[in-house]
């Protein structure tokens, strides 16, 4: 830490957080109508001084530029400046290769999908045709698509459709023939759809890893490029960090290579997925922290999705009464993993959406936490709580990791698949505020749109895009505005155990600071809905939004 912050104090008579070194150099001042802080003691400031990628004092704009040499100074005089924005959960990396692969987010129908993937097909210049996005529940015919399609248009090619939420996928039979699946083939934790014996195509949770492993491993050019342009992409929305759900050692790798070579300023919380290279290099050595980048958490799978009926659920669903979706992990394994994990000193982040999925996991998780303890283990979605389950959160300190927009995504058809007498088990954020008192919540992009904002109107209001339903969905849920707001910054930040260098706006932390044209806090309604993300600012490297 500079010299400087050291003798950092609030100055009598002043509003002002400074340095007691008379006129010290900084790099930059920045000031705005409001900065929100987050910082209990000194909630708001009109300008911040930035020396050396951090935060060095907070006050007033004269009073700062008074005190300091200041390199460069930029005014926001209308707009609101906030701590950097974060995701807790997302999908940074996987993101960024769907950049460059066929995007399926949206369409309408089958018929349209398939479309899409021949245009994008026409420069193709890999092996395999890969498409992200598509979702049934948004066309007139829900029903699950086969392969008859993708075997018209593409006979020799083979392609892979995956989901919306990356729990299911439709392959054709030259993809099928690649990864040798045939009716005979089975899979623990998946299902390979057939008619007759003969597969369809469509692919359910972990046998979709049948075709991964076939598929060529991207390039470390490729990775580069994709994490390049996610980085892009998270600072035209406003986000200073990402938490990455599900990272492999040789990604790790490239991603501490290009923070070294100063490409990746962007804040990354890498969760490790538990494979033996990842067990035997990092998890044995126990948590590390180096420039902007956060190694201490192993990422699992206890079931599959609600959109796909691969959800675990202590009871069938009510528009599939034979079905209780899918438990894609097994309680030895489960606990083989968090006794690695409480041993090294690693977080637990457990994807559980279903109800006994978390039901599995929260009594996993009760053989190894002790009450009362700081290591913060997670349960990432948390969509379907049993009620009796819900105090054994606050009874462990067990974090839920939620993201407030998948149940204004999923309103439209959530009671198909859980039916009236369980929706009140649905996305219960007020209740799972209420253990801990505090969560943190993301976005799981690219499964939604890579966009805080829409978190934050997803968590107040409880609508959608579209602004419905106009009282909000099951309003009862909400989070009251600073709760949002604190969800994606310092209580995020506090998740992934990095509160004493981001998540508010303080001295000493890093100068990760969103700009916006709204306050968040204040501000009508109908604004929060026009805000716009003027500026970005990632350890002091302001960049503007044209």
């Amino acid at each position: 830490m500079d010299a400087v912050l050291l003798f950092l104090g609030l100055s009598p008579g002043n509003g002002l957080w400074q340095s007691s070194a008379m006129n010290p150099t900084a790099d930059m001042l920045v000031s705005a109508s409001k900065i929100i802080t987050l910082d209990p003691l000194h909630p708001e400031a009109e300008a911040l001084i930035v020396g050396k990628g951090r935060i060095i004092a907070l006050g007033t704009r004269r009073e700062l530029a008074e005190r300091f040499r200041i390199a460069e100074q930029v005014h926001f005089d209308d707009a609101v400046v906030y701590p950097g924005f974060m995701d807790p959960h997302c999908h940074f990396l996987g993101f960024g290769y769907v950049l460059q692969r066929a995007s399926l987010f949206g369409l309408k129908s089958w018929e349209e999908t398939v479309g899409r993937l021949v245009a994008f097909s026409k420069d193709l210049r890999e092996p395999w045709l890969q498409g992200r996005g598509w979702d049934q529940n948004l066309w007139e015919q829900r029903a699950f698509p086969d392969r008859r399609l993708l075997d018209r248009f593409f006979p020799h090619t083979p392609v892979i459709a995956t989901r919306v939420d990356g729990h299911a996928a439709v392959i054709n039979g030259a993809a099928l023939s690649r990864a040798g699946i045939d009716a005979s083939t089975r899979v623990e934790g998946g299902v390979i759809v057939s008619d007759n014996g003969v597969p369809t195509g469509l692919l359910i949770d972990k046998a979709i890893d049948l075709v991964k492993k076939v598929i060529p491993v991207p390039s470390g050019e490729m990775t580069r490029h994709a994490l390049l342009s996610a980085q892009a992409e998270c600072r035209r929305v406003g986000l200073c960090s990402v938490s990455n759900a599900g990272t492999e050692a040789r990604e790790l790798d490239i991603m501490r290579a290009m923070k070294g070579e100063g490409a990746l300023p962007i804040g990354i919380y890498a969760m490790l997925l538990p494979t033996a290279e990842n067990i035997e290099r990092h998890v044995r050595s126990g948590p590390f922290s180096e420039e902007r980048l956060t190694v201490r958490s192993i990422k699992m799978f206890a079931d599959g999705a609600l959109g796909s009926r691969g959800a675990f659920l202590l009871e069938p669903y009510a528009d599939d009464p034979g079905n209780r979706g899918l438990s894609t992990l097994s309680r030895d394994e489960l606990e083989r993993v968090a006794a690695l994990a409480f041993a090294h000193g690693y977080q637990m982040n457990v994807h559980a959406i279903g109800d006994a999925a978390a039901r599995l996991v929260l009594d996993v998780y009760e053989k190894f936490l002790p009450p009362g303890n700081d290591l913060r283990w997670r349960i990432e979605h948390a969509q379907l709580i049993h009620p009796d389950d819900l105090p054994r959160f606050g009874r462990r300190n067990i974090i839920p990791s939620i993201q407030t927009t998948h149940a204004t995504s999923d309103m439209g058809w959530t009671e198909e698949r859980l039916g009236a007498a369980r929706m009140s088990y649905s996305h219960p954020y007020r209740a799972l505020l209420a253990q801990n008192g505090w969560l943190a919540n993301g976005s799981d992009f690219p499964i939604e749109a890579i966009d805080p904002l829409r978190g934050f109107r997803s968590a107040v209001f409880r609508k959608n895009d579209e602004r419905l339903p106009p009282g909000g969905f099951m309003p009862e849920n909400a989070l009251d505005r600073e709760e949002a707001l604190k969800a994606m910054t310092i209580w995020a930040a506090r998740a992934n155990f990095e509160e004493k260098d981001r998540g508010s706006l303080e001295p000493g932390k890093w100068a990760d600071f969103t700009v916006l044209s709204a306050n968040l806090l204040e501000d009508p309604e109908e604004k929060i809905w026009e805000a716009r993300v003027l500026a970005t600012g990632i350890a002091g490297d302001l960049v503007l939004n044209e």
